[in-house]
């Protein structure tokens, strides 16, 4: 497998993710009445759609052909949050929860991607701006959820 092709592969896998943040958002954003809560997460939600468009951006200028849609794992969570959401008394604490915990994900797998040897700096660069930003919002989630 060449170069490219490998990193392209790993982008695809966070242009996934990316892609299932940017529903569970949207989910999120549905879920809540806060008006605070709702327009927070609609930003993410276009922030995440955002993110997306820079990772195709940058697969396609390595000749690789981005991922359409959200995975499997995503939909599962996504299925999970509007169950708990509907059942918990507390619905956005629990929609901040996992928040949360997807945020954690998501760091987890950008630093994973940033640590690759080689990787180009217009990739890098990508990278550790977006992870900033989701560093930035995991911070932003958890004061939320002080005040829930």
């Amino acid at each position: 497998m060449k170069f490219t092709e490998k990193i392209s592969n790993k982008l695809n896998e966070l242009l996934t993710k990316n892609y299932d943040a940017e529903a569970g958002y949207k989910l999120a954003s549905d879920h809540t009445e806060n008006g605070t809560l709702k327009d927070y997460f609609n930003r993410k939600a276009k922030e995440r759609y955002d993110f997306g468009h820079h990772i195709k951006n940058e697969i396609k200028a390595y000749g690789e052909t981005p991922d359409k849609g959200t995975s499997l794992a995503g939909d599962a969570h996504r299925a999970w949050m509007n169950i708990k959401s509907t059942v918990t008394s507390n619905s956005e604490e629990a929609l901040l929860k996992e928040t949360i915990r997807g945020e954690n994900n998501a760091i987890e797998e950008y630093k994973t991607i940033l640590n690759e040897p080689h990787l180009p700096p217009t990739t890098e660069a990508i990278l550790k701006n977006q992870l900033s930003t989701i560093e930035s919002t995991l911070k932003e989630v958890k004061a939320f959820e002080i005040m829930a």
